[in-house]
């Protein structure tokens, strides 16, 4: 593969565009948004520029990257003749899928369709398709140019030689690829974090915990020891007998319904989204908002440098 196009330029395309185009890779980009697409190479130089600042890159030339990428003006200039596209556009299935539609009339008969999709099993996003053998999800994590792991997902009908062709290019760019060998709704992450979710909000909801201290209680404990070993190999250093016996005694008493806390439907009903709209559990300036999300880029930066340097002494 040569050539890689991200169509959606937000949150996480731009991120993923920028790995693919440090990795060497010619990146072809579009959004339909003008001032997203317009704005796309600023941010990506910023993030590079912070990234060689705490040691995540070296010896990159940022001139060579950012000529490496191709803002184009239209979605069509932007798919064909490409390798592997990619999409990162709304979190709406139909949105999704007429995407695909509309990008398997103009790519190669090898080019592979991926989704960033966090939600959305491939096998709904390739019903329709002619070719759905050849359509995957790769679920990044934000920021997508620091987090290291990806999950590959196959539907249905996807191929595998496209699975391996995926897993073998995400090797390539530095990521951490994770095949996942069953399709449920929201993959393996995105359910381990909601499930999380559900049981500290009602722990707020309750009282028994504020939103910041149960923040200082998770980063000092099991966010150190899950990143430094792994929840699964954790239990084990624990002793499963042990944690039987504390999930026998906790399991009844833990939230287990399907209803949106109270405090989670209060937030979105008064527009408290978090730091998009200035104000979630905290509050975040407009003011200092670039600071702000510089400040959090570095501590996961910080936190990737040190993994990566920890798993290769190890090695």
């Amino acid at each position: 593969m040569q050539t890689i196009t991200v169509i959606g330029l937000g949150t996480m395309g731009h991120g993923i565009a920028q790995t693919f185009a440090v990795a060497g890779f010619d990146v072809r980009l579009f959004d339909e948004n003008e001032t997203v697409r317009d704005s796309v190479i600023a941010r990506v130089q910023q993030n590079l520029e912070v990234m060689l600042q705490n040691g995540l890159l070296e010896s990159i030339e940022l001139d060579d990257v950012i000529s490496r990428m191709i803002v184009c003006q239209g979605e069509q200039e932007a798919c064909e003749q490409s390798d592997f596209i990619i999409e990162a556009i709304a979190e709406d299935l139909d949105i999704k899928r007429a995407f695909f539609s509309r990008c398997e009339q103009v790519v190669g008969e090898s080019s592979i369709l991926a989704s960033n999709t966090s939600s959305f099993p491939n096998s709904r996003l390739a019903a329709g398709l002619n070719c759905p053998e050849r359509c995957i999800n790769t679920h990044w994590f934000n920021p997508a140019h620091v987090i290291p792991v990806v999950e590959i997902i196959p539907g249905e009908h996807t191929s595998e030689d496209v699975v391996a062709k995926v897993m073998e290019l995400f090797h390539s760019i530095g990521k951490q690829p994770i095949r996942l060998h069953k399709e449920v709704p929201g993959f393996v992450l995105n359910r381990i974090q909601v499930a999380m979710f559900r049981e500290m909000l009602d722990l707020v909801e309750q009282g028994v915990i504020s939103a910041s201290d149960l923040d200082q209680a998770v980063r000092g404990s099991l966010a150190i020891r899950w990143a430094a070993e792994g929840p699964m190999r954790v239990g084990d250093f624990g002793g499963w007998d042990v944690l039987g016996k504390v999930y026998e005694i906790l399991v009844p008493s833990l939230r287990s319904d399907t209803q949106v806390h109270d405090i989670l439907a209060g937030m979105i009903s008064r527009g408290e989204y978090g730091i998009k709209s200035g104000q979630g559990f905290y509050e975040y300036p407009q003011q200092e908002l670039l600071d702000i999300i510089s400040n959090k880029d570095k501590r996961f930066m910080t936190w990737a440098k040190l993994l990566s340097d920890s798993t290769t002494n190890d090695e």
